[in-house]
């Protein structure tokens, strides 16, 4: 794959998850993810309404994340946030797991966790945050499992709350878990250019970060605008 600028652009998903976000932020991000074009934007729900109404006539998705940033709710509680936020105009869903039931083996619960929110969210795309920071990697393992058991469209490393972000480690060990059909979204602490592009060789092929506009800019600059990368997934 020749990852130009534009394709990294339909790679990223640029978010703005500050719990003090004042409105003039949220607009002046809105601004950002016009300017670059990238696939999704996300911010916290509440300010869900004021994405919608900026981002409209633009292809790029408006998203949020529930159960955020601890996962800890019942399930019933995230698929009704859910709910909430496809009612308000999110078109895509990212979810935070119950770390602490994968962690203790309740892996019923982990699934009815994910599959709730799945089927709230009908056709639209959802992404499980597994917060691989606190997995070993036979938790990150089984929490893939169980999320693509539950229909899920992608996984998802880290939501960023975390000490460490994503890992190639990881990002590698997740698309093998899920195969080539799945996706998978390496998010925390992607920071610059060659972290971003170890990623996706890796087998990410979504990209969450707070700052896109950086990745942009530095494959402009350090690479000329492409790269080219063999790509590595999973059957």
């Amino acid at each position: 794959m020749n990852l130009t600028e534009k394709i990294l652009a339909k790679m990223i998903d640029q978010s703005y998850l500050k719990p003090n976000a004042s409105v003039q932020e949220i607009l002046k991000f809105c601004e950002a993810v016009r300017r670059y074009n990238f696939k999704a934007a996300y911010v916290l729900p509440t300010n869900v309404p004021l994405l919608v109404k900026e981002l409209k006539n633009t292809e790029i998705r408006v998203a949020t994340a529930i159960g955020f940033p601890f996962g800890a709710n019942f399930p019933e509680v995230k698929a009704f946030e859910a709910e909430k936020m496809i009612e308000a105009g999110a078109e895509e869903i990212d979810m935070v797991i119950n770390i602490g039931a994968l962690k203790s083996g309740s892996y019923e619960l982990v699934y009815q966790d994910i599959k709730k929110i799945v089927d709230a969210a009908q056709n639209m795309i959802t992404k499980v945050i597994l917060e691989t920071y606190y997995l070993t990697d036979d938790e990150i393992v089984k929490g893939c499992q169980i999320s693509k058991d539950a229909g899920a469209s992608f996984v998802k490393t880290c939501s960023g709350f975390t000490p460490t972000g994503a890992k190639v480690e990881h990002i590698r060990l997740m698309r093998k878990t899920v195969g080539a059909k799945m996706g998978v979204k390496a998010s925390g602490k992607v920071w610059d250019i060659d972290t971003c592009l170890n990623m996706i060789k890796a087998g990410a092929d979504r990209i969450g970060v707070s700052k896109g506009e950086v990745l942009i800019d530095e494959l402009h600059k350090k690479y000329n605008g492409s790269y080219e990368i063999e790509e590595t997934k999973e059957d």
